[in-house]
């Protein structure tokens, strides 16, 4: 009976009890045979079934009572005492206490099974604490920089920001200042005449006296082809390395400042030179020229790296790598700020190295039947000097067409970065001597200028050289921003004469010499600079180089986003923009080397976009009247056949302004012209919606 009452007990603590429930209640209960084969439920199991989870299940009344098993209500087992022991189960409630140890004695015992467990001792802990400190201390070693220091410099784009080319700024403590670079940039499609843009040198000329020379870091024309503008108006010293300073003299010696030359002052690349407080050393940069280095300049407030115009080339053409040993160096040392090239801040992973064009070369040669005409920056030597390798190697005689093409190859033979014999060269005069199989000529061109060579030839137009279907024509250059549609032109031309054109279905035939995304990283973590500008491109360039300074761990807070003009003070506490000075574009016609005024260009501009109207008449100064119908002449304003219509209408508008003129007012032919030209511009904006140059000129008689 016994038995009976706790099963029963134990029912009612499975759930509700359903009508099978019942009738099972009423059968006589048999005893259970052990299955061999049933597994030990776990204690998860048999609490769901004590629940009433499974209702079929017929209830054991035969089960013994456990004396020694302890109630577990928490576990929604009921106030069953009947269950027997499961050596198995995990959770055992019967165990005895641990005498005040941890009450989960099966958690110890597992902890203790845990085998060849790490003790951390305080030697150990001092260990991490120590190689803690020194990482902390390698990634930001701008900390050794000396932060009560009272030394501040002042860096000032002039060109360069928000544009490709052109690169010319300032940087100057309190009684030295250097020009870094004195750059050119070309002109857009509005700037009617203009061949060439030079920097605005008025800041130079306001802080002259304290100027104390011209820094030089490589021979590129956007980083020295305004030099000769620059000498004609200021002179200072210029430091650089034997090319940069030999392809400036080629340009002074154009313009007739041979004497100029005098200044120069020749450096040696890791090196220091003490310009007034500062010292100054050239580092080696692999870039699309020779000789180009980037700048380490120690000043008061602390050292700036300045990398100029850069690539990370481990396989350069002459066997000269870039030298990050140096990078490394100042990095290590602690380096205040950080000026790096934004060109190709775009471009993921790495550029190509300059090798590559070579096996290009290589295969390009191999399929031309006829001449190679290979066009491509004149001051891009190892890319010149590649094409005339694979020339004399596959028995071409080289022919180099172009003024500044002809002046860079002589210019480099004589300092010996191209070492080819000179019976491999011929004159243009001579080309026509030899089969077409065994011509190479070399030319300027491959940015679609007007007057340059290869666009000559598309033309028609050249003295020596006529384009022949057999020839095989190689740009081996990208366009620069802006000169897209004078390549695309060039194109066409090409194609046109029939020739082959090798362009960009070659995908090495050329290779920017600017740093990827990649390369700029590296430069970043070598350096550790504690503030970073980005230089050199448009503003979305130095924007996205930004994002990967930050990636690189310099803190946003210590980047600034500079345009030409911003002048920013950098001292060992702060970063921060103090003013714009005055900056702009000179624009050059290349025919003379002359200056073209600005309100020339804008007029031309005027020109192109609205016309220009012409107004001749005379007027009697008796009566206030017109002599005669003035004469009107429009050019891009109205079509030739409504060029009488317009006239009457000009006639018209000038008797009606003439009858509400006063006496006195007709008396000036100036302000009678004055009044003309108002009253014709507000009749052409209503009736034509332009705004041409309007030219009165009347005759009081």
């Amino acid at each position: 009976m016994e038995n009976n009452k706790t099963n029963s007990e134990n029912s009612q603590n499975q759930g509700p009890k359903t009508g099978d429930n019942k009738a099972q209640e009423n059968k006589p209960q048999r005893n259970r045979r052990p299955n061999p084969h049933r597994q030990n439920r776990t204690e998860s199991s048999q609490g769901e079934n004590r629940q009433g989870n499974n209702p079929n299940r017929k209830p054991n009344q035969n089960r013994k009572p456990n004396p020694n098993r302890q109630q577990n209500a928490s576990e929604g087992q009921g106030n069953n005492q009947n269950r027997r022991p499961n050596p198995n189960q995990k959770n055992n409630q019967n165990r005895k206490p641990n005498n005040g140890q941890n009450k989960n004695s099966n958690q110890n015992k597992n902890r203790n099974k845990r085998k060849n467990v790490t003790t951390v001792n305080d030697a150990m802990r001092a260990s991490m604490e120590e190689n803690r400190r020194v990482q902390e201390a390698r990634m930001a070693p701008w900390k050794q920089i000396d932060i009560n220091s009272k030394g501040k410099v002042r860096f000032t784009p002039l060109g360069g920001l928000g544009e490709i080319g052109g690169n010319m700024a300032v940087l100057e403590t309190e009684s030295t200042a250097i020009v870094i670079d004195v750059g050119m940039s070309f002109p857009d499609e509005t700037m009617h005449g203009v061949d060439i843009l030079v920097p605005d040198f008025s800041y130079l000329h306001a802080i002259k006296d304290k100027i104390k020379a011209i820094v030089i870091t490589h021979g590129h024309e956007d980083h020295i082809g305004a030099m000769p503008y620059l000498f004609k108006e200021l002179k200072f010293p210029v430091y650089g390395t034997p090319l940069a300073l030999a392809m400036i003299e080629n340009k002074f010696n154009e313009h007739g400042l041979k004497a100029d030359a005098k200044y120069f002052n020749f450096v040696t690349k890791r090196k220091q030179y003490t310009i007034g407080d500062m010292k100054i050393e050239w580092m080696h940069n692999t870039h699309s020229i020779i000789d180009a280095c980037s700048l380490a300049i120690e000043t008061p407030a602390g050292t700036l790296i300045h990398t100029a115009d850069f690539k990370v080339d481990h396989t350069p053409v002459d066997g000269y790598t870039m030298d990050l040993q140096r990078y490394a160096y100042y990095g290590s040392k602690g380096v205040l700020c950080l000026f790096s090239d934004s060109t190709n801040s775009h471009n993921p992973g790495f550029t190509k190295s300059e090798t590559v064009v070579g096996k290009t070369f290589d295969s390009l040669f191999e399929m031309a039947k006829g001449r190679v005409i290979m066009s491509t920056f004149s001051s891009n030597v190892h890319r010149i000097f590649q094409a005339m390798e694979r020339g004399v190697k596959h028995g071409r005689k080289i022919c180099v067409i172009g003024r500044s093409m002809e002046r860079n190859v002589e210019t480099n033979r004589a300092l010996g970065f191209v070492d080819i014999e000179d019976k491999h060269f011929i004159e243009v005069h001579e080309v026509p001597k030899y089969a077409d199989h065994e011509v190479l000529i070399v030319t300027t061109g491959s940015q679609g200028e007007t007057m340059a060579a290869l666009n000559r030839m598309a033309t028609d137009e050249h003295r020596h050289i006529k384009l022949k279907p057999s020839d095989t024509v190689i740009i081996s250059a990208s366009a620069i921003p802006g000169n897209e549609a004078s390549v695309s032109k060039l194109m066409n031309l090409l194609v046109k004469a029939g020739v082959t054109v090798r362009y960009r279905e070659f995908s090495d035939i050329h290779v920017s010499g600017h740093a990827a995304q990649e390369e700029q990283k590296l430069i970043l973590r070598l350096v550790q600079p504690k503030f970073f500008l980005p230089v050199h491109g448009e503003y979305n360039h130095i924007a996205k180089h930004a994002k990967t300074a930050v990636s690189c761990g310099v803190d946003e807070r210590n980047i600034l986003l500079m345009s030409d003009g911003d002048q920013v003070e950098i001292t060992p506490k702060y970063l921060k923009k103090v003013k714009t000075v005055k900056s702009g574009k000179t624009y050059i016609d290349n025919q003379n080397n002359m200056t073209i005024e600005n309100d020339v260009v804008l007029d031309r501009q005027k020109l192109a976009e609205d016309g220009i109207v012409t107004i001749v008449a005379q007027i009697a100064q008796s009566n206030g009247k017109m002599v005669g119908k003035p004469v009107v002449y429009t050019h891009g304003l109205v079509p030739d056949k409504e060029d009488k219509k317009f006239a009457k209408e000009i006639e018209l508008l000038l008797e009606t302004m003439l009858l509400n003129m006063k006496g006195e007012g007709l008396k000036d032919h100036i302000h009678v012209e004055n009044e003309i030209r108002n009253a014709v511009r507000k009749h052409v904006i209503r009736s034509k919606k332009r705004y041409p140059l309007i030219i009165p000129t009347v005759f009081i008689v």
